[in-house]
């Protein structure tokens, strides 16, 4: 088997982790893991756009850290705050100077304003604001000699002394050597050995039936790094978009927050606009409060979608702003400037994940942690509207400036084994790996969704144990395969999900249980496997 070893191995092709090798680039050589092809990832989805200060004339640090802590209910990290907010406008900057074309008018930056911000201080492209930012960065990386891009490569496990059968504690004895990853198109595993590695794997929403992510979103850096004993942090904090597209075609499409900041108004089935029932700031109210609005609204009435509705705003306009859903429902038969949009919420982002300090480093020494698989501090217990490519950005030059920091005093670990598939099994089962994966998002949608119980969390932890003990045993004593290797990351997501859950004796921000309905504590959960 050929050797591979780099001084960077990054795992994700997003926002972060394209960042991450841009920068660690000049002064290593670098691997970026991509199980689908460069352009698929969660950021390309990303509709919303990147919040930041930009106009300090109309805009303050302080506001946007206020907005932030606020949506965040009490469990915000406050330095990481600070941190994002103050060296967010410069990222910005370079991903202009990068060539990302966001959207000007009169010849200066058209900011928007979405949910829970208090300015408009939305850098957007249109209302395909992922996709301009991702086809930037791809464009960049694919092009520098320091980067080497392994498309359809699916990042297995990460390499620990687990591998060199010694005693792996919890604390700061483990390092990561790398991973194990499965070449798909040759059904190969690499040993790819790497000084530094960085998770950015992306997020988690297929864990659940209804989500606005795409179907790669499986939770591998999260799953990955809780089997190496990771730290993970408040996972229970899961935020449901208020707002996907409710046709069956669609596919849970999303709709823009920005189309609330945008004038659009939530009416129910009557034509009621609901939502100063349940808050003052109405339809820019922060997306938890928005979420269980509209879940009410659909439990009381006994309906399947509420309406978003933009017919009362100038057609013409509405086109131009919001191009990509303007053509996605037209597609589907609806003229969003003549017919209200029906809508329901979709699980979107996890504000939770592999926890990690100020520049990135999680509790295993030589791994990172950026993006959506990272919980760094910043969303608390409810991630403010377009925080999150700004976050990504931000702490993905925090690690890269760390990781570079430290990388000439380390070496590879040489002894870690091949991979092994001795006494492994091709199987054709591959039908119980799709059922149980539906069956899991099944579960997870109706047991452990918007509103909570203990009694629902805990039928939902008996079936995910049942789960897992059928799953492990068929991993264990079959090859590879890409399908499999996604169920079994789901699995994990889900029981520290709902373990999480379970931990937390109140409700808070994306958290609503009906046991517990007040605010009692402001610790975090934290999972160590």
């Amino acid at each position: 088997m050929p050797t591979y070893s780099y001084d960077f191995l990054v795992i994700g092709s997003g926002i972060a982790g394209l960042t991450f090798a841009l920068k660690a680039a000049k002064h290593g050589r670098v691997a970026v893991v991509t199980k689908k092809e460069s352009m698929e990832a969660n950021t390309a989805y990303a509709q919303g756009g990147i919040a930041g200060v930009l106009e300090p004339e109309n805009d303050s640090f302080e506001k946007h850290i206020e907005d932030t802590l606020d949506a965040g209910a009490g469990l915000c990290n406050r330095e990481a705050v600070e941190l994002v907010v103050r060296e967010g406008p410069r990222l910005i900057q370079e991903l202009i100077d990068l060539g990302v074309e966001f959207t000007r008018k009169n010849g200066k930056l058209d900011l928007g304003r979405e949910g829970g911000h208090s300015e408009n201080r939305i850098v957007h492209a249109k209302d395909a604001t992922g996709r301009e930012v991702q086809q930037a960065l791809v464009n960049t990386v694919k092009s520098h000699p320091n980067v080497k891009v392994f498309e359809y490569h699916f990042a297995v496990d990460l390499l620990t002394e687990h591998h060199l059968d010694q005693e792996v504690c919890q604390g700061d004895d483990i390092h990561c050597f790398g991973a194990y990853v499965l070449d798909q198109k040759n059904n190969t595993v690499k040993r790819m050995l790497a000084k530094v590695t960085v998770l950015a794997s992306g997020g988690a929403g297929e864990v659940y039936q209804h989500s606005t992510n795409p179907s790669i979103a499986t939770g591998d850096g999260v799953a990955m790094g809780y089997r190496a004993k990771a730290h993970i942090a408040n996972m229970e904090f899961i935020q449901f978009h208020p707002t996907s597209l409710n046709i069956y075609e669609a596919d849970s499409f999303l709709i823009s927050e920005a189309l609330r900041g945008y004038g659009a108004i939530l009416r129910n089935k009557d034509g009621e606009a609901f939502m100063a029932e349940y808050d003052d700031r109405k339809e820019l109210a922060p997306r938890d409060i928005v979420a269980r609005a509209i879940d009410d609204q659909l439990k009381q009435r006994g309906e399947e979608s509420v309406y978003l509705d933009v017919t009362h705003l100038d057609a013409e306009q509405t086109k131009r702003e919001f191009p990509n859903i303007y053509e996605t429902c037209l597609r589907f038969g609806l003229d969003i400037t003549q017919k209200q949009i029906p809508v329901v919420p979709a699980a979107h982002y996890v504000c939770g994940g592999i926890s990690t300090d100020l520049d990135g480093q999680t509790s295993i020494q030589q791994l990172f942690a950026c993006g959506e698989t990272a919980c760094t501090g910043i969303h608390g217990a409810n991630r403010l509207a377009s925080n999150s490519l700004l976050e990504s950005l931000v702490f993905a030059d925090q690690s890269a400036q760390k990781a570079i920091a430290m990388i000439d005093e380390l070496g590879f670990e040489e002894r870690i084994p091949e991979w092994d598939e001795s006494g492994m099994v091709n199987t054709e089962e591959w039908v119980l790996i799709s059922h149980n994966r539906e069956e899991l998002r099944k579960i997870m949608w109706n047991y452990v969704g918007i509103v909570r119980s203990n009694l629902r969390l805990e039928r939902a932890l008996r079936r995910i144990n049942l789960l897992y003990e059928e799953v492990e045993s068929f991993y264990d004593r079959t090859k590879l395969s890409v399908p499999l290797c996604e169920l079994r990351n789901l699995i994990s997501v889900a029981y520290l999900i709902v373990q999480s859950a379970l931990k937390r004796k109140e409700s808070r921000g994306l958290h609503y249980t009906t046991d517990y309905p007040n605010l009692e504590d402001t610790k975090n959960t934290i999972i160590r496997r």
